[in-house]
């Protein structure tokens, strides 16, 4: 079994790795002792959605990644990891990669986290997800089955791993909707969010057009839609709320500053909260008709001034040049 000291994706040998879990489960029939903390990402989702993308992302980024881990298996993981503390003076930070296919896996994947907590671990489920029409063009584009769909339809598979998988994506602790991402959008969001040495939470603040329907992965929403609309000002319909003529009349409405401060001060006690609640990333959408002008504009204030409070925060436009 070989790792890259800045870490690496255990696949080719994965065999070995899964042999040597299982000798060391049946040896520790209690249970493994997991020792100092560290992290454990597990990322999962629907089939389709980004998981291989991912877990790239993660070994780039330091990572010690599994993937197609059993989740019985992760404990007995967690507890071969001192050997890699040793190796990078460091708690290791480790990601496994879970398909889900049965009830009996997502109840497999509960009981590991529990135990992973109750021994001092610091797990964090991402949950990729992706709309049907997404997940449709996906799979035609490469030409294979749903693993779900058996003799079916390949919507009849989509929408059962999603029936199936509804339990673990309300409790993960965070969802990243893929739909409409390439392969290098999806990582760069990806990167970002695993960047080492900020302080948590992680706050993403995300215009969006409410035309183009709301996003799947925020946290907290809001409209912006009672300030005068930008598009109707003929020498401002080609700009857009990253640039200054826009930007300064976006902020100059009546209203537009108050909500700024207002917005601002409800947020606060929100992040301290996150903060000692140990969540990890938070998103605030900011959502106008088209997610050109309103949003940008108040997204881009609202990331200026978080930061200035000391906030970890990063702003993005979803559907900017989308029109």
């Amino acid at each position: 079994m070989t790792t890259s000291s800045t870490g690496g994706v255990w696949q080719a040998p994965r065999t070995a790795v899964v042999t040597e879990l299982l000798r060391q489960a049946e040896q520790s029939p209690s249970g493994p002792h997991l020792g100092e903390a560290g992290e454990i990402a597990v990322v999962t989702g629907l089939s389709g959605a980004g998981r291989t993308t991912v877990t790239n992302v993660l070994e780039d980024t330091g990572w010690y990644v599994v993937d197609n881990l059993p989740p019985s298996l992760i404990g007995n993981l967690a507890a071969m990891s001192d050997r890699l503390r040793v190796e990078a003076d460091r708690a290791p930070r480790l990601a496994v990669a879970c398909t889900v296919p049965s009830e009996a896996v997502v109840e497999d994947l509960a009981e590991a986290l529990k135990e992973l907590r109750a021994a001092g671990w610091k797990p964090w489920v991402l949950y990729l997800d992706a709309s049907e029409a997404e997940l449709v063009r996906r799979y035609e584009a490469v030409r294979r089955p749903h693993p779900l769909q058996g003799q079916g339809r390949l919507l009849d598979g989509i929408r059962a791993e999603r029936r199936l998988l509804g339990s673990l994506r309300a409790t993960a602790d965070v969802v990243v909707d893929t739909s409409g991402l390439n392969v290098h959008q999806l990582s760069a969001q990806i990167g970002r969010m695993v960047e080492p040495g900020e302080d948590l939470p992680r706050v993403s603040v995300m215009s969006f057009g409410f035309k183009y329907g709301l996003p799947l992965d925020a946290d907290i929403v809001l409209d912006l839609r009672f300030l005068p609309n930008p598009y109707w000002v003929p020498e401002l319909r080609a700009h857009n709320g990253t640039e200054a003529p826009v930007r300064d009349f976006v902020l100059a409405q009546e209203g537009a500053l108050d909500f700024v401060e207002r917005a601002l001060d409800m947020l606060e006690p929100m992040v301290a909260g996150y903060r000692r609640e140990h969540r990890r990333f938070v998103t605030l959408a900011v959502g106008c008709t088209g997610g050109k002008h309103r949003s940008v504009a108040i997204t881009e204030e609202l990331a200026r001034r978080l930061a200035e409070r000391e906030v970890a925060v990063r702003s993005l436009h979803r559907d900017l040049g989308r029109e």
